[in-house]
């Protein structure tokens, strides 16, 4: 049998292997071309020089001649393989001193990157065995990758940066084989960071893997992994570096000890952090006035660092569009140029200067732009700006002020809502409930230091309950606005799931974002719905979710100035578990409003009703007193949106009565009357029963031991109402 073919592959497959050494390590010899005529190798110590006459090989001049070609070739073929790893994995620009707000985590990188790299010999002479993997984690946009490329700037070393995504190929092997080469590669840069980021994307946990090739990348880094010890590499040390924001993904073996052995968790920063990283960042600005950073740190819960950037570069656009409008006003004005002052005196003032087509220095550049601030200004001055004209440019304080309303966090974007817009103004009597509320919410927002004074650390939670219509969200909206924190809005319902477990995630998700981005308000409308009382006839899956709520409310994880509030009509049936002090214990009941609250009602309600007259006021307020028994604040504002249409029915047929070209003048204007919110009191009536008063009543005795102010006798018996447990 012919045995050329056999030899023929064992050809390929030497070559093939040459090849793919020569890409791998860079010092490799490049490798042979097979079309080529390989010529036999050379004797030891002979001589490469060309000469036409024969020369003794053991000559000991030729010798010495052809060791010194051999060694600086040598040398000359390490230090040009030196410059292309130097030039190709180029240590980045950052520093350590562009980082602000991460102080914990910088030490512990120092602690767990730059000892190894910088100091080997130590671990070598104790023999304890350096870390080989370091896992940064955190919410989007808190410096992870900053905090990398930061620590390779200091150092540097050189530093490998892929992303996660990249390695992923479409055909079987490739994925794994890249994963290989990168490691070869910075075995062979050693010492060096490897840093991959986004690391979740190739590494999810192998039991919820839903491809094969997941399961063969994540057994492949594990390898890698492993073979990244000082042994077999001559000691020279590689530190890989991952990025994730979703730790929890990870495959649990890569975060065993000898492969990430050590975690930093980089959070969202708080107040401190924040001012720290405003610092660092208005460092680079060009600013002028008084900035108290800590003030502007302090209005900013929930930033991170990236969400900082963003208001700086909002504040340099306000600045720069205020700028622009004092020049168009005539506020403003630049120095002018040589080249405008040529122009000036060549030509004399007109109602309209006339500026040349061709300076000096070449053709200029004309704009129509719309007559607006920035067009004004672009049309003015075409050319670049000169140093001079670039002074009056600059940022102030109250820029980033404004800059707050168009920057929102992105925890915001992931489930918060923004702050509403509803303020003690905009809400009539209720005055000893908001007494309350400012007590318990407001002010440990706005001064915590005075009640960390006096011992007051825990944040409280309240349980508004009365009646429906009476002022429960419009009161919890009034505390996130007066507070100017963050605030989540949770519907009972929605946080409920049929599938097992997902209801409890919901719960915990909510007060993690909320410990996030302290302080924080999370308002939980028609509690009832999501903890109701535990008992035999509950099911399983209510119980877990009543049992997650309250280890959130008083479980071993604190709260960190996160304020509940909730809001119920039934707090009979909710759990006695949840207001127990601790969880929600100030119990704060909202009564149906009496006739003086009802007239004060009213008269906010109608703040932007166009009434008939001002002096009808006292006779509307006396009518709401006498008429409107039993009334809720929201029965009160049906009757007031009753009484405008009826007052727009009566405007409407008086413009319909009026021919087709008629003009519209100021006495046909729509105007409300006395008449038209006794008419809307004939259609409008108390939403909230006599019996459901009486229960409320009975209620209010039994969970806030207050008395009873009144009891309606029941008409077919006469006698007081018991309440039914």
């Amino acid at each position: 049998m012919d045995s050329r073919p056999n030899s023929l592959n064992r050809s390929m497959q030497s070559v093939w292997s040459t090849q793919r050494k020569s890409k791998i390590n860079l010092n490799a010899a490049p490798a042979p071309d097979p079309t080529q005529t390989s010529a036999p190798p050379e004797p030891v110590g002979t001589s490469t020089i060309p000469s036409t006459t024969t020369a003794d090989p053991a000559a000991p001049t030729v010798k010495r001649r052809t060791r010194r070609t051999d060694d600086q070739s040598s040398s000359k073929r390490q230090k040009t393989s030196q410059d292309a790893i130097a030039e190709k994995y180029t240590p980045p620009t950052s520093r350590l001193s562009d980082l602000g707000g991460l102080d914990a985590s910088i030490e512990k990188m120092l602690e767990l990157v730059a000892m190894p790299i910088c100091h080997p010999e130590i671990y070598l002479h104790t023999g304890v065995q350096p870390p080989r993997g370091v896992l940064l984690h955190g919410p989007p946009g808190c410096g992870k990758t900053l905090l990398a490329n930061a620590m390779a700037g200091e150092l540097g070393v050189p530093f490998i940066s892929i992303s996660a995504p990249s390695i992923v190929s479409g055909m079987s092997g490739e994925s794994e084989k890249t994963l290989r080469d990168t490691f070869e590669e910075a075995k062979r840069v050693a010492p060096c960071l490897l840093f991959i980021d986004e690391i979740d994307a190739i590494t999810p946990k192998r039991e919820n893997a839903s491809r094969e090739m997941e399961r063969r990348i994540v057994a492949q880094f594990l390898t890698c992994m492993d073979e990244m010890s000082w042994e077999k590499n001559d000691n020279k040390p590689v530190i890989v570096m991952g990025a994730t924001n979703r730790p929890d993904s990870l495959d649990p073996a890569l975060r065993r000890a000898g492969r990430f052995d050590h975690e930093i968790d980089i959070g969202v920063p708080d107040e401190e952090a924040r001012t720290r990283i405003l610092t660092v960042l208005c460092s680079k600005l060009r600013l002028e006035g008084d900035f108290d950073l800590r003030n502007l740190a302090k209005a900013t819960p929930g930033y991170v660092g990236a969400d900082l950037s963003a208001l700086t570069g909002a504040a340099g656009i306000i600045a720069v569009k205020r700028i622009f409008r004092q020049l168009s006003d005539g506020t403003l004005a630049l120095p002018p140029t040589e080249e405008m002052q040529v122009d000036v005196d060549a030509n004399p003032p007109t109602e309209q200067p006339v500026l040349p087509t061709e300076p000096p220095d070449g053709p200029r550049l004309t704009y129509l732009l719309p007559p607006s601030s920035i067009g004004h200004f672009i049309n003015n001055h075409p050319n670049p700006l000169t140093p001079e004209q670039l002074l009056p440019i600059v940022i102030a304080f109250p820029d980033f002020v404004e800059a707050l309303a168009h920057v929102q966090p992105s925890s915001k974007r992931e489930g918060f809502t923004t702050i509403p817009d509803v303020t003690w103004a905009d809400i009539g009597a209720l005055h000893s409930t908001r007494e309350e509320l400012n007590m318990a919410i407001v002010q440990p927002i706005r001064r915590p230091e005075i009640f960390q004074q006096v011992g007051i650390t825990k944040p409280c939670g309240v349980l508004l309950w009365g009646p429906p219509g009476c002022g429960k969200t419009l009161l919890a909206k009034a505390v996130a606005n007066e507070s100017r924190a963050n605030f989540i809005s949770v519907k009972g319902p929605e946080l409920l799931n049929k599938y097992v477990g997902e209801s409890e995630r919901a719960v915990r998700q909510v007060f993690s974002r909320a410990r996030a981005s302290s302080p924080c308000v999370i308002f939980f409308d028609e509690l009832d719905a999501l903890v109701p009382r535990r008992d035999d006839s509950m099911s399983e899956s209510s119980a877990r979710v009543v049992n997650t709520l309250l280890t959130e409310l008083d479980g071993l994880d604190t709260r960190k100035s996160v304020y509940v509030i909730a809001a119920t009509n039934r707090p009979d049936i909710i759990d006695p578990a949840m207001v127990r002090p601790g969880r929600l214990d100030k119990l704060l009941y909202v009564d149906l409003p009496s006739p003086d609250e009802r007239a004060e009602i009213v008269k906010t309600i109608t703040r932007t009703v166009p009434m008939e007259s001002a002096d009808i006021m006292p006779s509307l307020e006396a009518l709401f007193r006498g008429r409107c028994h039993g009334y809720s604040g929201a029965d009160l504002a049906s009757v007031v949106r009753e009484a405008g249409v009826i007052a727009l029915k009566r405007a409407l047929g008086r413009m319909d009565e009026l021919p087709a070209d008629a003009v519209v003048g100021s006495q046909d204007q729509v105007r409300v009357v006395l008449a038209d919110f006794v008419g809307a009191l004939d259609k409008v009536g108390p939403s909230v029963s006599e019996a459901q008063r009486r229960r409320y009543e009975a209620l209010r005795n039994k969970f806030a031991g207050l008395p009873v102010t009144y009891k309606v006798q029941d008409k077919e018996s006469a006698e007081p109402v018991v309440p039914s447990s």
